[in-house]
């Protein structure tokens, strides 16, 4: 084996070093259940790491991370990472978190046949059709993927809050609540794109109201 791969076990064995050294209880604590508020659903990039830009602990956050981090309602393994952290997780936040120089966004600006890919980035190319005007209009080839980086993100939190689940839990519990982010990669900053949540619920409830019931935008009493 590589040496690089060797280290990989170096490392984890000097991280439960030092979490027992911190907590001799951290592991038998961790191991007994996850109670985490945030849902994260992210880029596959390796350099855009959920836990660690968020300065989070392990048990904290539930990730998903795909490829320019789409949420596509055909896609199994999305929907169903968020309607178990919605029914089951209960948690209290959805966070959508794009990242500037993403190679998924890229290669959907990009005309060239990508083989199996291009189902998936067909995703993003819808993003730029609904978005074309405004994205043709910037000159700058460096800004306007900036911009795509964040409509991509911006429509895959409209395809989270169209999700049955979400729209059910938010009526009943007011969360979870949708958040869209994009990480900067050239400062390593958050940027928080302030996705009006409730404005955006209400926007798209004639069409994709899934709930079966009266629109309330506030906790019902049961």
């Amino acid at each position: 084996m590589s040496q690089s791969y060797e280290v990989i076990f170096e490392n984890n064995k000097k991280w439960v070093e030092s979490k027992i050294s911190e907590d001799p209880n951290f592991f038998h604590e961790l191991a007994k259940t996850q109670t985490p508020d945030y849902l994260y659903i992210g880029c596959s990039d390796s350099r855009a790491t959920a836990e660690e830009l968020m300065g989070a602990k392990p048990g904290e956050v539930f990730v998903h991370r795909n490829i320019a981090n789409v949420v596509n309602t055909l896609d199994m393994s999305s929907t169903t990472v968020i309607q178990y952290a919605v029914e089951h997780l209960k948690v209290k936040h959805i966070i959508v978190c794009g990242h500037y120089n993403c190679g998924g966004v890229k290669a959907a600006m990009t005309p060239q046949d990508l083989g199996l890919l291009n189902p998936w980035l067909r995703n993003i190319r819808d993003v730029y059709r609904l978005h074309q005007a405004e994205l043709d209009s910037i000159t700058d080839e460096g800004k306007r993927y900036d911009r795509l980086v964040e409509l991509n993100v911006q429509e895959q939190c409209i395809n989270v809050i169209k999700m049955a689940c979400v729209q059910e839990r938010y009526i009943l519990e007011e969360y979870p609540i949708v958040h869209g982010w994009v990480f900067d990669l050239r400062t390593g900053k958050i940027i928080d794109l302030e996705i009006d949540f409730e404005k955006t619920l209400k926007d798209i409830q004639k069409i994709y109201n899934l709930t079966s019931s009266d629109w309330v935008m506030s906790r019902k009493t049961k």
